[in-house]
């Protein structure tokens, strides 16, 4: 198995900025139908939850052979997938790294509005534990829609005959969850959610790894250092890692939570500020992992502080460099590669 899905080792020849285009900075769909193979695209790199109008909230998406696979939902998803010029309807899968709402938050619209705007293939969304409640609980959220419209429209399809989630277990050894004819999936759980938590509670967070006849592609997801995260990724053509630069995180959030009416973080702010330092990979982090994976490239994402605090791309280099020499990235919305 880890012989079959550790074998892609073909270089990247090319990264596109979307924003390079013409004037809308729209990617058309004659743009994908000119390119065969596996296509990364970023559709929201703000690390968060921490909105702003610059990057969204975090969402990727796999394009093989023409067929989208989604990874994450964040804020602005929809309207990200709109930007790239890829048409929701057409997405049947969706694969979430864990249940933070800054990965989920788009995940009840996304799936209301393919409802609403006519989808009757399945779609089926992968995730950890609470996955299918999630998903239950989004159909909820669009119950008076789906009541008004079963009426007024004569719609004969119902929700829960479309949409479904499905659990992925949490596991230390590389786990294969989806295979098609254009892609083999897997997963491990890593080390976003720290042990003492995990006592206490059922979720944990996964990484995903997506292995095609021309390349493979590795998402961190959020976490720290991971032993596992670095075992899924070995020998990987890209990794897509979170980072958070500290010293500029921490100074932005002095200021956004100074304890003003409408400051972040009233509650628990060093309970908040702890979490962030503790459960998300700094650069060190992340330049570790790649060199240890020995990936071809890095591409940073849930970037922090991102487009919160205005720095250049050579203050997340400078902790990554200390372990990693390949080519990197630093991920920006509506970036393809």
């Amino acid at each position: 198995m880890a012989s079959k899905l550790f074998t892609s080792r073909r270089r990247i020849l090319q990264a596109a900025f979307l924003s390079a285009l013409p004037t809308s900075g729209l990617l058309s769909q004659h743009a994908f139908a000119q390119t065969s193979g596996a296509k990364l695209i970023l559709l929201g790199t703000q690390g968060g939850p921490n909105d702003n109008l610059e990057r969204g909230g975090t969402a990727s998406l796999m394009v093989v052979d023409d067929v989208p696979y989604l990874i994450d939902c964040g804020f602005g998803t929809k309207r990200a997938l709109m930007n790239v010029g890829i048409n929701f309807l057409t997405i049947p899968s969706i694969f979430l790294t864990h249940l933070h709402d800054d990965h989920v938050a788009d995940l009840p619209g996304l799936l209301s509005h393919q409802w609403t705007q006519g989808r009757v293939d399945p779609t089926t969304v992968y995730g950890p534990y609470g996955t299918d409640t999630l998903v239950e609980a989004a159909l909820q959220f669009s119950q008076a829609n789906t009541e008004i419209r079963l009426i007024d429209e004569k719609r004969t399809v119902l929700p829960p005959d479309v949409f479904s989630g499905q659990i992925i277990p949490a596991t230390d050894t590389v786990h294969k969850v989806y295979e098609d004819d254009r892609v083999v999936i897997s997963t491990i759980e890593n080390t976003h959610f720290p042990e003492w938590a995990k006592a206490e509670m059922p979720y944990r967070a996964i990484s995903y790894r997506f292995d095609t006849a021309d390349r493979s592609v590795v998402f961190s997801g959020d976490t720290t250092y991971s032993e596992n995260l670095v075992t899924l990724a070995k020998g990987a053509d890209v990794f897509v890692c979170e980072t958070i630069q500290l010293e500029k995180t921490r100074e932005w959030f002095d200021m956004a939570s100074g304890g003003g009416e409408g400051d972040l973080y009233q509650d628990a702010r060093e309970g908040i500020w702890n979490h962030i330092i503790e459960t998300h990979a700094n650069t060190e982090d992340a330049g570790r992992m790649a060199a240890e994976a020995e990936v071809e490239m890095l591409v940073l994402n849930h970037i922090l502080p991102g487009s919160l605090l205005e720095i250049p791309d050579s203050a997340y280099l400078e902790g990554i460099r200390q372990h990693y020499q390949g080519e990197v990235i630093v991920g920006r919305d509506g970036m393809v590669i």
